[in-house]
Order: structure tokens, then C-alpha cells, then sequence
């Protein structure tokens, strides 16, 4: 008896400690990818945040409910941009399940309108869909490894109400902030991984 009982014991105190590794783990891969970000993008507020770990989770389903419209908004931004800057593509979150890649592959021929947009309807399919609880509660995690990291992110207190307040509410959806759009100007469509792994980024590396 006493036995199993110190052998229950032993098993609770391993899967407590397989759980707060994991957790470390996780918290570990958040801080890179937020230090990633405040890297390339030094002007993010706690939004911009928001909207990389938002397409890691949810990628660009809330774009393509309309298939039709989508490919009109695409073209009317290509036509529209006076310039496409920054990197080719770039992870999203901690998890990278997919890229933004920027229109600029489009606009300078190495990558066709039509295997693009292909690729990004399809990015759909890549989703794992999850509820507003599960959502919330993983950004709930996330702000907490932002908060220990002591960033100097502009309206940090604002905006975490704000975000939590928009999840509570029913919507999930966030717009980069006027001060990234501003400095950065992005233009960029998801892509799930796999797909652009295997189908985009063989043409970017001719």
C-alpha cells in the first residue's frame, strides 16, 4: 500500500513537472517571437502583437468568406500600393503555422497572381479551429510574457483592456495600429506553412 502510494505520489509530481516545462517551453517560444517582432518592427504597439499571434491561431479565415471579394480587394491593393517594403515572408507567432508573405513577390513576377491567391485561399483549410475561451485564455498567457518582458509598448494598459475586453464581447479580429501602418505600411496575404513551403518558396529561391 504504501508503495503504490509513493508511486502515485511520484507520477503526480512527474506529469506537474512535464506541465511546467511545457509551459516554460511555450513561454520561451512567445518571448522569441515577440523579441522577433519589436526587432523588425520597433514601432508595434501591443495590437500588432495581437494581430501575429491572432494569424498564428486563426490564419487568414476572416479574409476569405468571400472568395470573389477577396481576389478584388488583392488586386485593388496591388494596383493601389505605391511600394511593397519590408521582408519577402515572415513567420507568424510562436508556432509559425503560417507566413505572411508580402504582395512584392507578386507585384516583381516572381510569383504568379494566380498561385499566390490559390495558395491563399487554400491557407483555409490549415486552420485548427478553436473556441473564444481557448483563444482568450491563450492570450491572457501571452500578455503575461509580455508584460515580464518590460517592453515600452505604447498604450500597453489600453490596449490589453481593450483586447480582452473585444474577445469577451464576441470578436477576435484586430487591425494593425495606426503607428505600424504608418511606419511600415504592409501589404502581405497568409499563407499556411506547408503550402508556401512547398509551392511559394521554391520560386522566391530561383
Amino acid at each position: 500500500m504504501k508503495f503504490l502510494r509513493r508511486y502515485f505520489i511520484i507520477a503526480l509530481a512527474a506529469v506537474a513537472l512535464c506541465a511546467c516545462n511545457q509551459k516554460n517551453t511555450t513561454h520561451e517560444k512567445i518571448r522569441q517571437a515577440v523579441e522577433r517582432q519589436m526587432e523588425m518592427y520597433p514601432k508595434s504597439t501591443l495590437r500588432d502583437l495581437y494581430k501575429n499571434f491572432f494569424q498564428d491561431r486563426f490564419g487568414p479565415g476572416h479574409l476569405i468568406a468571400d472568395p470573389s471579394a477577396a481576389d478584388k480587394f488583392l488586386r485593388h491593393e496591388l494596383e493601389s500600393a505605391e511600394s511593397f517594403e519590408g521582408v519577402d515572408y515572415e513567420p507568424t507567432g510562436y508556432e509559425g503555422r503560417f507566413y505572411r508573405v508580402n504582395l512584392g513577390v507578386i507585384a516583381d513576377g516572381r510569383v504568379p497572381y494566380e498561385k499566390y491567391f490559390d495558395a491563399f485561399i487554400r491557407s483555409v483549410n490549415g486552420i485548427k479551429p478553436i473556441s473564444l475561451e481557448q483563444w482568450h485564455k491563450e492570450w491572457n498567457e501571452i500578455v503575461e510574457v509580455i508584460r515580464a518582458m518590460n517592453l515600452p509598448l505604447d498604450n500597453l494598459e489600453d490596449d490589453i483592456i481593450i483586447t480582452n475586453s473585444m474577445i469577451t464581447n464576441g470578436s477576435y479580429v484586430m487591425h494593425h495600429s495606426r503607428s505600424f501602418n504608418a511606419h511600415y505600411q504592409p501589404h502581405y496575404r497568409i499563407i499556411e506553412r506547408e503550402i508556401f513551403e512547398q509551392e511559394i518558396l521554391p520560386l522566391l529561391n530561383k
